[in-house]
């Protein structure tokens, strides 16, 4: 339980906030205290702060450094690893008061935008100016751009146009003794000194707190997409399919994987209408011009037939390759609508292990006997398999987190890596280990070591 901060936060922290920015009371800290990670650990904090600018995060983490208070950054609280979750004595520093977009330049095509400011929001404000900003989470509607940082996310886009990495140009943080930094450029091109933005991205905020951002933008796309769905009557059967539109060269600019079980749990909830009789579905888009889109279109659908799909149908139809698209997107809250606990993996893999790597997560749920509902942006071998188990069930809950062990360890072998957008937070710590191996890991906490000396920031992030 968190405790009441009043009676034990510093004078300093305190005058550091309006009053109405410095959450202590036990209810309405609560919320605040972990992300969407099911069962991993958190503490109680001291207070939430809410600032709404970089001088006071500067003047929060100052006061917190000097008297040794841990300090918890959180965006939405939309994770899925644990990355946000309060730690004992900790103050919780919520970005969700700094929701501003400073500034959308279309002659450099960039935008500056504070941490609060959610990615959907973001979009639309982009293409307004006739500009598109590309990394779209699942979570685009509710994530923050801060936490996307954070956690250097990815989406349905990425597989053609990047991750969050590949469009942040700069970025505003604040240090562990509370100093302002700029790190990065506007510059479309510069290679002055480390790449200390690129360092930034995916650091979960265990080196700094992140209060402005500049991404880049790209022109809107102005092309009608085709689509492909193909339908396969095992995972294994569209990971091959996967594998061949790969190696074929191919790139659509969405390619997706919803299975069954999501299907069904989309269906239940929205009375979506869609289809349950194949195992999985793989969902292609291209955006070239015509008539290289046709083309394009045309390769995917046979190498899903050369894969042995039930089915496969073409599509320039928006509205209805839309309705599929956004049963991928809401596939994880539909689930939860079934009342089940969710533990989530993000294993990525080479493309051409990923039939391998889905039949392993079939033969890994069956051994222990859990239900295991996946998704994927199966164009860049992201997988995310989701262990359900009732809620309250301890003996179903060993075997999902056994089961995502073993997950873990499958993904390794095969060439993987433990987290391809979540982030390692508290869930993949173990994982991130076994990857990294001791040397680099030892590079890990040198660097912590020197940003971070006190250890304050999100202790017990990323690498313990």
């Amino acid at each position: 339980m968190a405790v009441d901060g009043a009676r034990t936060l510093p004078a300093e922290l305190v005058a550091a906030l309006p009053p109405r920015h410095l959450l202590t009371d036990p209810d309405t800290v609560a919320p605040y205290l972990h992300d969407e990670a099911e069962w991993a650990p958190y503490g109680g904090a001291l207070a939430v702060a809410r600032p709404e600018s970089t001088a006071e995060v500067a003047a929060v983490v100052a006061a917190c450094a000097r008297h040794g208070i841990p300090v918890v950054p959180r965006g939405a609280g939309t994770g899925l690893s644990g990355g946000a979750n309060a730690v004992d004595g900790c103050v919780v520093l919520s970005t969700e008061r700094m929701r501003e977009i400073l500034e959308i330049d279309p002659a450099e095509r960039l935008a500056v935008v504070q941490p609060g400011v959610v990615n959907d929001d973001l979009r639309a404000a982009a293409a307004k100016e006739g500009l598109w900003y590309p990394p779209d989470p699942a979570s685009a509607p509710w994530s923050t751009i801060g936490g996307n940082v954070a956690t250097n996310a990815g989406g349905l886009c990425c597989v053609k146009y990047g991750v969050t990495r590949d469009y942040v140009l700069a970025l505003e943080v604040v240090l562990a003794d509370g100093e302002v930094v700029r790190v990065g450029r506007r510059t479309a091109k510069g290679v002055v000194g480390y790449d200390l933005a690129g360092l930034m991205v995916g650091s979960e905020g265990t080196l700094g707190v992140v209060t402005e951002v500049t991404v880049k933008l790209r022109p809107a796309r102005t092309t009608v997409p085709r689509t492909v769905v193909g339908f396969f009557d095992t995972l294994v059967a569209a990971g091959d399919a996967v594998s061949r539109v790969t190696a074929a060269g191919l790139q659509p600019a969405i390619f997706e994987l919803v299975d069954r079980v999501c299907l069904q749990a989309v269906n239940d909830w929205k009375r979506a209408g869609l289809p349950e009789n194949a195992a999985a579905l793989l969902l292609a888009q291209t955006d070239l011009p015509e008539p290289a889109a046709e083309h394009e279109a045309a390769q995917i659908h046979a190498e899903f037939l050369a894969a042995g799909a039930s089915e496969a149908v073409l599509s320039t139809d928006p509205v209805e390759a839309e309705a599929l698209f956004d049963a991928r997107r809401l596939a994880y809250p539909a689930l939860e609508q079934r009342g089940m606990a969710m533990l989530t993996e993000d294993v990525c893999l080479p493309r051409g292990r990923i039939a391998e790597m889905l039949g392993r997560i079939e033969e890994i749920g069956a051994r222990h006997a859990t239900p295991i509902a996946t998704v994927a942006h199966a164009g860049d071998g992201n997988l995310h398999p989701l262990m359900l188990t009732p809620h309250g069930d301890d003996a179903a809950r060993t075997r999902a987190q056994a089961a995502f062990d073993d997950i873990v360890a499958a993904a390794l072998e095969l060439g993987g890596t433990v987290t391809g957008e979540h982030g390692v937070g508290l869930l993949k710590r173990d994982g991130a280990a076994r990857e990294l191996g001791p040397g680099v890991l030892a590079m890990h906490r040198a660097i912590k070591a020197a940003l971070d000396p006190r250890g304050i920031l999100n202790p017990g992030k990323v690498i313990g």
